[in-house]
């Protein structure tokens, strides 16, 4: 199919769009059509349909053009999102981007196919090493062939987008080869293929131009660069004489003579041109002619001259080469020679390198050793696991017992269960001491980082022998092959040797043995060109790296083999960890596995505490006495006192003693004899393990030589005392029966941590927990009755704290930060155990010796949220109470990590 079209828009050096000449009448109706629709139209809404045609205002004219939207672009300006609509013009191919209330829709009439159609030129493509600068000159050099031009246009396919694939002659000029000649374009090595790197090159150096150019509508940069903007101007006087109102296109047909010729408009439209305006186009056309021919001269005269220049290379090149090939032919034994020695020593290295070593042996070994030497599960671990799980719950439902009519069954039957558990834990024992756990465990680590070092790391395989089975089969293929090649190359040496020793024969003048010298030369190539050939095709099958089937191959089974390791090295951690129980449990087992335990010890202890008590309350009172006494004797007195505190510390001891009884209690209770407590309720263990080993029953508030500290604190008991030689506080706190064993739990949960770490805690360490017994109680003056005190022992640092510090001698910065550490230690141990402090102020930590930070203790009586609002959270003029506390939320890790931030600031 030939036309003739008008060229409107180009895309790049070998993409343009053009309008059929015979379409002028049809473009001047639309034009008027869209110019009474698209005023009185509705704008688009909601999402555009891609698919359909609508009505553009052009940017630079103000006038209306059909158009499709091709991406919808969304934009934010003052916390307002904008959407805008890039557009392309479909009578005219060029496009812009617009604001949704610039499209309109328009009529089903004017829903027609587009006037103008998009071509490429055929057979060509761009260049793929073409840049940018490049890109833009082809596009101008193309638009200066076709732009406002009639050219003919010869189809000869068409791609899947309706991109016409055509070529182009201007004045018989193709202009496919005026691009091709500028070096714009080069041919298609398939020119008929329609999705090439022509299309691909032409995207990505369109979407760099987007990326550089700022988008803008499309007339803005009109004047100064054709390539990005059609030329508008008015439909000259045809548009004028076929209606009043002002109309503009996007692209005029051109040249005039054309226009007027294919069209169906009436002779008179024309008859306003005036002969002198035809002749001066006339003129212009034979300018342009006469340009281009110059132009062509000018192109084939450098053209010349750049052959002769390739001629005169070419024929130096080939001097060169004879030259070359005449003292190639004169060295030509003795470089060949030298080749081959040099590959002769080569292999001899090969060779040599691999003489002591297997193909892939360290592999295939490692294969073996987790097939063949693979550890088998003892016999007796799933029938121990099942006994212990057994034992386990017999002790768990000991454990949950509360009536003691029940317990002596329970009992009989873990006792039936322990037995079969001893006899099971014996014979796993005897059954793993015979397995080489450690060496095979040993054996395992090695392998793995050994292979590791070769393979790197391994990933997830399926537990399948098939990976093995690959290997070797494509191992037993190579080791074939590689015989096969050393067994032709040893062959061809042999050979090579042999026709050597002919020919040394042959030139030894003192030789009486009679040969025919052509004989023996006559096939020398032959024999040099099989040798080299074995031996680089030795060389390529030793140095070639595997391929990556081969390498898939490999990997496989190496995975494989990681797998297996794992696994079997898991299953001996799970045989070790299982063995190292059982020998505790047997341990153990054979000190309480025919006894029971008892409580004499301590309700001995206890008896003695008891007794101890009491001579030290007569003092006490014979003490008050004495004082009030007439007869007061300073003497007596100092005896008196250190009668008492000779009392105070054999209770204390005693204390230790039973201290030391009820945690070999707590140990036996929760490994091996739950039933304890219930079976000894007066020893109170069930309460000494809830509280982490602080309750005590023994010691009391009123048998200290305590020293009230109302300066310390003014809304609960604080008293100082001394307990061997370490100075103490005592902090009373008021609790009843529903509160009590909230603090407990909260004290114990503290301990706990604390007994982690210990001295490295970070923490303010609690001795003992004590309940007053109705010597000191807080009148409530409301409902007339009195709450029971508990008071809670923790070590003394008078004017230790950090405020006191602060308010006296400040800490130094290198002392400061070494506090804050040990702070910060206190908190991550809190909030490891997930626990809260809430209470983090100036006056609760401490810097004992200006070096070592401790977090003090709470007030066990409140919650979190309670101690984070009391009014103590504050250090000088800083508030330590986080902002999210302020807008009540619950205290958090977060919270308490804000107040040590402020204290940090502060010191």
């Amino acid at each position: 199919q030939v036309e003739d079209a008008v060229g409107c828009h180009v895309e790049d050096a070998v993409t343009f769009w053009a309008q059929n000449v015979s379409r002028c009448n049809d473009l001047l109706k639309l034009s008027c059509a869209l110019a009474e629709a698209c005023p009185q139209a509705n704008a688009v809404f909601g999402k555009p349909d891609f698919s359909k045609i609508y009505g553009g205002c052009f940017s630079e004219d103000g006038c209306w053009y059909r158009c499709m939207v091709q991406q919808v672009i969304s934009s934010e300006k003052a916390g307002t999102i904008f959407f805008k609509c890039q557009v392309l013009y479909i009578d005219y191919g060029n496009s812009e981007v617009l604001n949704r209330s610039d499209i309109v829709e328009i009529p089903p009439n004017l829903q027609c196919p587009s006037v103008a159609k998009k071509y490429r030129l055929w057979g060509l493509q761009i260049p793929t090493d073409q840049n940018l600068n490049m890109f833009d000159e082809g596009k101008k050099f193309l638009s200066s062939l076709v732009f406002e031009k009639e050219i003919k246009i010869r189809h000869k396919g068409k791609h899947e987008d309706g991109t016409i694939i055509a070529q182009a002659e201007y004045e018989k000029i193709d202009i496919g080869k005026e691009v091709v000649k500028a070096g714009f374009a080069e041919k298609c090595t398939s020119p008929g293929n329609t999705k090439d790197a022509e299309e691909r090159k032409a995207d990505e150096m369109q979407n760099q131009h987007r990326k550089i150019k700022v988008s803008v509508p499309l007339g803005v940069n009109r004047s100064a660069h054709a390539l990005y903007s059609i030329p508008r101007r008015r439909c000259d006087q045809v548009a004028a004489s076929t209606r009043t109102q002002n109309f503009t296109g996007n692209s005029v047909f051109a040249p005039k003579e054309k226009m007027l010729a294919s069209t169906s408009v009436p002779d008179t439209r024309f008859a306003q041109i005036r002969p002198d305006q035809k002749l001066s186009e006339d003129n212009e056309v034979l300018r342009r002619e006469n340009i281009n021919l110059l132009q062509m001269q000018k192109e084939l005269e450098l053209k010349v001259q750049q052959l002769k220049r390739e001629l005169q290379s070419e024929k130096e090149a080939s001097m060169k080469t004879a030259r070359n090939f005449e003292e190639t032919l004169h060295n030509y034994i003795g470089t060949k020679m030298r080749n081959l020695a040099a590959k002769v020593k080569a292999l001899k290295e090969v060779r040599y390198t691999n003489k002591n070593s297997r193909f892939r042996e360290q592999l295939s070994e490692s294969i073996i050793v987790v097939t063949e030497g693979c550890l088998t599960v003892p016999c007796s671990l799933e029938k121990l696991q099942k006994i212990w799980t057994e034992y386990d719950l017999a002790q768990e439902r000991i454990r949950l017992c509360r009536n003691v009519d029940e317990i002596d069954e329970l009992i009989a039957k873990r006792d039936e269960v322990q037995q079969n558990l001893y006899s099971s834990v014996e014979e796993l024992i005897l059954e793993v001491d015979q397995l080489p756990l450690s060496e095979r465990s040993r054996t395992l680590q090695e392998l793995s980082a050994s292979l590791e070092m070769v393979y790197g790391q391994g990933s997830e395989a399926d537990d399948s022998e098939e990976a093995f089975q690959h290997f070797f089969k494509w191992k037993s293929v190579k080791v074939k092959k590689l015989i096969c090649v050393r067994d032709n190359t040893d062959t061809a040496l042999q050979i090579l040797a042999d026709w050597f020793s002919g020919i040394l024969k042959c030139f030894d003048l003192m030789s009486e043995a009679s040969s025919d010298l052509e004989e023996v030369v006559g096939n020398a190539d032959e024999i040099l060109k099989k040798a080299e050939l074995a031996i680089c095709e030795e060389l390529d099958t030793d140095l070639n790296e595997p391929d990556e089937a081969e390498k898939g191959i490999i990997m496989s089974a190496y995975n494989k083999v990681i797998h297996d390791i794992c696994q079997e090295q898991s299953m001996i951690n799970v045989i070790q960890n299982r063995y190292s129980a059982s020998v505790e449990f047997k341990k153990q087992a054979e000190e309480w596995l025919n006894r029971r335990p008892d409580i004499n010890n301590l309700l001995s202890i206890k008896k003695t505490v008891k007794s101890l008590k009491a001579q030290l309350r007569w003092k006490l009172v014979e003490k008050n006495n004495f004082e009030e006494s007439d007869d007061y004797s300073e003497f007596e007195m100092m005896g008196i006192k250190e009668e008492i505190a000779h009392l105070r510390n054999r209770v204390l001891q005693e204390i230790s003693k039973e201290r030391e009884e009820y945690e070999k209690l707590t140990y036996l209770v929760q490994k091996w004899f739950p039933e304890l407590p219930l079976l000894y309720p007066e020893a109170g263990i069930l309460n000494y393990v809830n509280s982490g080993g602080l309750l005590t029953r023994s010691l009391e508030r009123d048998l200290l030589d305590a020293e009230p500290m109302k300066e310390l604190s003014s809304k609960r008991p604080l008293v100082c005392s001394e307990i061997q030689g370490q100075k103490v506080l005592l902090k009373g706190y008021s609790v009843d029966v529903r509160s009590e064993a909230k603090v407990i739990e909260r004290v114990a949960k503290y301990h706990r941590a604390w007994d982690q770490q210990k001295e490295k805690s970070g923490l303010l360490q609690l001795l003992f927990l004590l309940f007053c017994k109705a010597r000191f109680k807080f009148i409530i003056l409301i409902s007339g009755l009195s709450d029971p005190l508990v008071y809670l022992m923790v070590p003394y640092y008078p004017g230790a704290s950090l405020g006191a510090l602060q308010a006296v001698t400040p800490l130094t910065l290198e002392e400061a930060l070494q506090v804050m550490k040990g702070v910060a230690q206190g908190l991550q141990t809190l909030h490891g155990a997930n626990l809260v402090h809430g209470s983090l102020h100036g006056n609760n930590v401490f810097a004992v010796n200006r070096k070592q930070g401790i977090v003090g203790d709470f007030d066990f009586t409140k919650s979190e949220e309670q101690r984070a609002a009391a009014n103590t959270m504050v250090v000088s003029t800083l508030s330590l109470v986080s902002p999210e506390l302020k807008m009540g939320q619950p205290a958090s890790p977060a919270s308490d990590m804000y107040a040590y931030g402020c204290l940090l600031f502060w010191v």
